[in-house]
């Protein structure tokens, strides 16, 4: 596997490694998706640029950060740069720090300075109550990067169906209770939020894409503001094309 994958002509910001080539993955692989190293796919390696270039994350100053059904690739990155006001959460996985519902939060008003929460709301029947408890534990000025997958030009749900092989046929996968579309950021700003939506080609000139494997299944982020009465955020920069 590693003379298969030899090569410079991807490179994998989370993990900083270059490969010829990404893996295939997914339900109906998806070619060049996930790194062979870290595990990162196209969504992670695009979160984590934003992270990096785009947000004052990582500029030293203690932050405490809740990140919702951590994904391996960015547990122990994180840990190390944020410490031990660093928290996972998940609702039933035993190796997060605590045991979350995210609809009833159990943290105090205005705690978080930043929350990560990736593809999990389409499994959370009351999707708007989680999004106002976000809200409600974020610091005026803080930030919540939400993602979810957009397959639909309306969100379609029908808490109706239960049977996974009926929900693997609507929603596109058994576990899922809603299908998003583009009115995704609508029950964002209903929640509280203010929301900055980038994509892509907002950020990265045509050549990084290709070797960072930025697809159509990086999706776009949906960066969600709470601000302090001065008008100022969580620190995203301006959005730039930027090029390395």
């Amino acid at each position: 596997m590693s003379i298969l994958y030899h090569g410079e002509e991807r490179w994998c910001p989370v993990c900083e490694k270059s490969s010829r080539k990404f893996h295939p993955f997914g339900i109906v692989p998806r070619e060049d998706a996930r790194c062979m190293i870290c595990g990162a796919l196209e969504r992670h390696r695009f979160v984590w640029q934003y992270f990096s270039r785009l947000t004052n994350l990582f500029d030293g100053t203690p932050k405490k950060m809740l990140h919702v059904a951590p994904e391996p690739c960015f547990k122990s990155i994180l840990r190390n740069r944020l410490g031990q006001d660093y928290i996972t959460a998940d609702l039933s996985d035993p190796r997060v720090m605590v045991k979350m519902d995210i609809t009833n939060i159990q943290y105090p008003d205005e705690y978080f300075d930043f929350i990560y929460c990736s593809h999990v709301l389409e499994h959370v029947q009351d999707d708007k109550r989680a999004m106002r408890e976000f809200c409600r534990v974020l610091k005026q000025g803080g930030g919540a990067i939400l993602l979810v997958p957009i397959t639909a030009d309306r969100t379609i749900e029908d808490f109706s169906i239960v049977d996974p092989s009926e929900r693997l046929r609507v929603f596109g996968q058994g576990d899922h209770v809603r299908r998003y579309g583009t009115d995704y950021i609508d029950r964002l700003r209903e929640s509280g939020f203010t929301v900055k939506v980038s994509s892509v080609s907002d950020l990265f000139e045509k050549h990084d894409i290709e070797r960072m494997g930025l697809t159509p299944a990086s999706g776009e982020i949906y960066y969600c503001s709470k601000f302090n009465q001065d008008g100022r955020g969580f620190a995203v920069d301006d959005l730039k094309t930027v090029s390395y």
